[in-house]
């Protein structure tokens, strides 16, 4: 069992073999059907779990080994505990089927199941999103939902159809394949109630990509060298309307860093470009420090100079930050115990929820900073149809080595710009660096560690697409409701059956 869920892997980038989990999901529910127990159908959800997450997410290990000191084995073993704590979530999926396993509408059931148990991993323990299997279809025909019901709702499809074929081959109901065949079937169709279209205006872009090797990005002799690749990459393209640096491009904190960024705030302005980069900002007072993302240059094209002052309010701090690498839960007990739990910047605290969007040469830009694209409900709540003009992610992913973790993290964007409508800027270390049009489609790329920069003209939209309004609450509240109206008659028998053996 864990080997199907394990194949799985090969559905999401860089494979996107889109179609095999029609084949691992029905899998699934099929086996899971054939249960006498619901502790045999627990046991294969979670082996299905284990192979699923442990194969997708087989990166994780790279940073654990290479960077926090720990042996190989060990590195594993850290790996094979998350894989375990995420397939508790197809453990109780497959609960789910195993007490709903007679109700006529299961394959509805299911895919509620999934869909609101994705929300929880979305959400418990701070989130981890990663792996949802509506994002293996962003090259197939589902990924025409996406606008209208995101990422989300084609899980809720994908599930639908996976759980319909089992129940069609079981128990020869067909209503539900239908239905799923339907709903594939119109994908051709719905393209155009996407919500957004082209305004005719276009944006020049740079985004340089610097390659600077993870063991040196925080040491304090290379400061000055990487500033100054950073700036010998962007000079040709001085006059670009936006140049984006990525995440932490800047290794000095920003009050150490001024001279350099008034100096390079007054270049931009005189060549009519701006600049966003990424930089670490640090309250000397409070002790404080927020990976944040800061604009240099022109702020709006009239201008008369640059704009930048240390703590102006046209920069972005990151909410969503990932565990381990940028806040310790448990600090004084975690932190003495391993190299680990004492990464380089890892005592960050916590931007707002909801942000002002970053203004750069009358551009106005949506901000994400690595593991945060993968959190729609943030976007949403940051969004602003009548002004955001682009989406932007900037990453570091150095950290996962030549693995599939990158390919994945830019599946993940690809996905946020088809959702939202909006042309996406994706600017990395040492890559996948990519400009991505508002239907979520790879304009350019960039090459994998090598330093460099990309141009690119892109194509601005308006206008918002109904997942951009709604967000997820029409599936959660109707997955909240198929299973309420399946689970109150079953309990209300239970109890009418209680009261006849009292009597």
């Amino acid at each position: 069992m864990a080997s199907i869920g394990a194949s799985t892997t090969f559905a999401f980038a860089p494979f996107t073999f889109w179609w095999l989990p029609l084949l691992t999901l029905t899998a699934l529910c099929t086996l899971v059907s054939f249960s006498q127990r619901w502790q045999q159908a627990a046991w294969l959800g979670f082996c299905w779990g284990l192979g699923y997450f442990t194969a997708g997410l087989n990166w994780v290990h790279i940073p654990i080994e290479q960077f926090g000191g720990l042996p190989l084995l060990l590195s594993l073993a850290l790996l094979l505990l998350l894989s375990a704590y995420l397939a508790l979530y197809p453990l109780l999926f497959a609960l789910s089927a195993f007490w709903f396993r007679q109700h006529r509408a299961l394959p509805l059931l299911l895919a509620a199941c999934w869909v609101l148990l994705e929300a929880l991993r979305s959400w418990l323990l701070t989130g981890f999103p990663w792996l949802s299997p509506g994002y293996s279809q962003i090259e197939g025909p589902l990924r025409q939902f996406a606008p209208l019901i995101g990422e989300t709702g084609i899980t809720f499809v994908l599930l639908l159809s996976t759980a319909a074929l089992s129940h069609a081959l079981l128990k020869r109901h067909y209503r539900m394949l239908l239905l799923a065949a339907a709903l594939w079937l119109s994908t051709p169709f719905i393209g155009n109630w996407h919500g957004w279209q082209l305004n005719g205006n276009t944006l020049d872009v740079a985004l340089v990509q610097g390659n600077i090797k993870q063991e040196l990005r925080w040491d304090p002799a290379q400061e000055v060298s990487t500033m100054r690749l950073y700036l010998e990459l962007t000079t040709p393209h001085l006059g670009t309307p936006l140049i984006i640096w990525p995440e932490a491009a800047i290794p000095r904190v920003e009050v150490l860093a001024e001279p350099f960024l008034f100096e390079l705030d007054a270049l931009l302005a005189e060549y009519q470009s701006s600049l966003i980069t990424g930089i670490i900002d640090y309250n000397f007072y409070s002790l404080e420090a927020w990976n944040s993302l800061i604009t240099l240059g022109k702020r709006r094209q009239s201008d008369p100079g640059g704009h930048y002052q240390p703590g102006h309010s046209n920069r972005f701090e990151k909410h969503h930050l990932l565990p381990i690498g940028e806040f310790v839960p448990f600090e004084s007990l975690l932190r003495p115990l391993a190299p680990i739990f004492d990464l380089p910047m890892s005592s960050f605290s916590r931007g707002d929820f909801v942000q002002t969007n970053l203004i750069a040469n009358d551009a106005v830009l949506l901000p994400a900073i690595c593991f945060e694209i993968a959190f729609p409900r943030q976007l949403a709540a940051n969004f602003n149809p009548d002004t955001t003009d682009l989406l932007l992610t900037v990453s570091n992913d150095a950290w996962f080595g030549d693995s599939i973790g990158p390919h994945q993290h830019l599946q993940i964007a690809r996905m946020r710009a088809l959702e939202f409508g909006r042309p996406l800027l994706r600017a990395t270390n040492n890559g996948i660096t990519a400009t991505i049009a508002a239907d979520g489609s790879i304009q350019q790329q960039l090459p994998q560690f090598e330093a460099g920069v990309l141009t690119d003209t892109m194509q601005l939209s308006s206008g918002s697409t109904p997942y951009s309004r709604y967000h997820d609450w029409p599936l959660w509240i109707l997955s909240l409701l198929l299973l309420l109206l399946a689970v109150y008659p079953a309990s209300l028998k239970l109890t009418q059956d209680a009261r006849k053996q009292i009597k």
